[in-house]
């Protein structure tokens, strides 16, 4: 294992395993997708972190995770790299079922440093000694749920290792007054040569050492005004060059012996070694395969996205009514509203990595006579679940939600697949919640949305966006009946053409409003067709399949949605054909369902 042959490598060493490790995350994510920038970022933080700490004994806890290959590299999985996000595979993010030195199934940003202080609790309780260690992207640090865990970590007075990896980005550049403040730690190196100065003159002089120090402390405000860090209760040490292995390792040593919370601020560069993504960080934090020698930031994006149709679509509708504004949670270029920042910067508002947050200020928004359309992927908005109720339902306002990524996913599995969001929106009073199934109807239905008056959410899938999809008709007046969400008509489509096809004739039928369902229309398809079938990119657990057996019984509806548990990553293509959601595998079950 590479990680127990750190501690005697010579620099010269450590230098060309940092090459090597660069080589490998390219070939690797080139051929399989993942996250680029931010994991040639952490190459030798991640090697400084493992030279130091001897894990699964030490804990480290990778905030989101999605910087973790390195330290998949070097913790016995660097021959299985070529497996990395593919079914059976490594996965994306750590994963505690796939080696015992990932210590936490991490995702979602912000939770690392509430993790690891309750490892540090956990050891202390137990009267255990080994280092608990979070790392945190500065991107993380603009949602409250990091300032939560730091409060309390600092008033424990536990100790615990806070390392806070800064490269200026979460996926794209960060905002606010957190990114503000820690561009001025970064320049405050004059206080570092200063402090180091006082250091040096007073060492020999106890006498001269206390008052310089005291000294010291009262002159730190005309450098760093705000000590954050060590208000909260956290020694500060920072900031450091993040690919300085050697300097790491003397920091990481010193906060080791230390008996209480320490934060270390490392200074890194997203996409180092790699020029494309280096030069385009945002383009280049999550890609699919690419082209190396051609590799370009338009060479990782479609155009043709739902994420962009949503972008463009939203972009016409606020050229044409100056109240309509758009929210996104630092993802402007995943949720497509690059589009519309390029021409109307001044209505574009990006939360940061605060999903709370951007929902309750699109409240705020509404109720002052704005049309606030908030962007979110469908996992992320999940943390913001109390707001979109409290803040937006309870109030009945009109907040347009643009649900990206809904459905399953794929390879970032089961911390990113959106299945959840039709039932926990189809829960809330007031909600509208529509799923187009394609491009036309997602900016139709975007148009109806915005003249609602009310809170509404498009659910939109991951991937390329068809222009037009027509429902398939067998031409049969004795023909099953397959409904479907938007997202799943193709699908539907398919299922309905194999059916029609080996003898039992299907129609394929579009539910583009899945809450509140237009009871009226089911009454007539049932009346026609007597029995259906339901197909949904969801899970099966409160979605639309069960509510219309609920109105229909299920002697007459068979629900077909994902499985009431957690999907595991894998390509939508593979994952479908596991859990019975492809195609075939669905006219099969109609043709079981059918008697046929």
């Amino acid at each position: 294992m590479i990680k127990d042959r750190l501690k005697d490598m010579s620099p010269a060493e450590l230098t060309e395993l940092c090459g090597d490790i660069r080589k490998r995350l390219i070939e690797t994510v080139s051929a399989n997708g993942g996250h680029l920038a931010s994991n040639l970022g952490v190459v030798e933080l991640t090697v400084a972190l493992h030279r130091v700490f001897d894990t699964p004994k030490d804990k480290i806890v990778w905030d989101v995770g999605h910087q973790s290959y390195v330290h998949k590299m070097l913790t016995g999985r660097w021959d299985a790299m070529d497996t990395l996000r593919q079914h059976g595979g490594l996965s994306g993010f750590p994963k505690r079922a796939e080696s015992e030195h990932d210590m936490y199934d991490s995702g979602h940003s912000g939770t690392s440093v509430s993790a690891a202080l309750g490892y540090a609790t956990a050891r202390d309780l137990k009267g255990e000694d080994y280092s608990c260690i979070a790392v945190i992207g500065d991107g993380a640090m603009t949602g409250g749920v990091a300032f939560e865990a730091l409060n309390s970590a600092g008033s424990s007075r536990t100790p615990l290792i806070v390392v806070l990896n800064d490269n200026t980005m979460s996926i794209g550049r960060n905002v606010g007054g957190m990114s503000v403040y820690l561009q001025r730690l970064r320049m405050s190196r004059s206080y570092q040569r200063f402090k180091k100065g006082i250091k040096g003159a007073a060492d020999p002089h106890p006498g001269l050492r206390s008052f310089l120090s005291r000294f010291r402390d009262r002159i730190k405000a005309l450098f760093i005004p705000e000590q954050l860090f060590e208000e909260l209760g956290l020694k500060y040490y920072g900031p450091i060059d993040g690919h300085d292995i050697s300097t790491m390792c003397r920091f990481f040593e010193s906060a080791r012996e230390m008996d209480r919370p320490v934060l270390i601020h490392v200074v890194t560069k997203k996409g180092r070694g790699f020029e494309p993504a280096e030069r385009n960080p945002e383009k280049f934090h999550g890609v699919s395969s690419f082209d190396v020698a051609a590799a370009s930031p338009d060479s990782v994006r479609d155009p043709r996205s739902w994420s962009d149709r949503f972008g463009q679509a939203l972009l016409e509708e606020a050229r044409a009514d100056e109240r309509i504004v758009a929210v996104h949670a630092a993802m402007a270029e995943g949720t497509g509203l690059c589009i519309m920042k390029s021409e109307l910067p001044e209505r574009v508002f990006d939360a940061g990595i605060a999903e709370q947050h951007a929902v309750s200020f699109s409240a705020g928004l509404a109720l002052n006579g704005m049309k606030p359309v908030a962007a979110i992927y469908s996992t992320f908005l999940q943390r913001a679940y109390d707001q979109v109720i409290t803040e937006v339902c309870l109030m009945d306002l009109p907040v347009v939600f643009g649900v990206d990524r809904a459905g399953v996913t794929g390879r970032d599995g089961e911390t990113h697949q959106g299945v959840f969001d039709i039932a926990y929106l189809s829960s809330m009073p007031n909600m509208t919640l529509y799923s187009p199934a394609d491009a036309k109807d997602l900016k139709e239905l975007l148009h109806e949305a915005l003249s609602l008056g009310s809170p509404c959410a498009l659910r939109y899938p991951r991937g390329k966006a068809e222009d037009e999809l027509e429902e398939y008709s067998s031409g049969s007046e004795d023909a099953f009946l397959l409904l479907c969400d938007g997202a799943s008509l193709k699908t539907a489509n398919e299922a309905a053409r194999l059916l029609s096809e080996s003898g039992l004739p299907c129609d394929a039928r579009k539910l583009t409003r899945l809450k509140p369902l237009d009871r009226e229309r089911l009454d007539s398809l049932m009346g026609r067709y007597g029995r259906c079938a339901v197909l949904e990119d969801g899970s099966c657990e409160g979605g639309i399949g069960m509510r219309i057996a609920s109105f229909y019984g299920p002697e007459r509806v068979l629900g077909l949605a994902w499985p009431d548990r957690f999907i595991e990553h894998g390509s939508p293509e593979e994952l479908r054909r596991i859990y019975g959601m492809d195609p075939e595998s669905i006219a099969e079950k109609i043709r079981s369902f059918a008697g046929r």
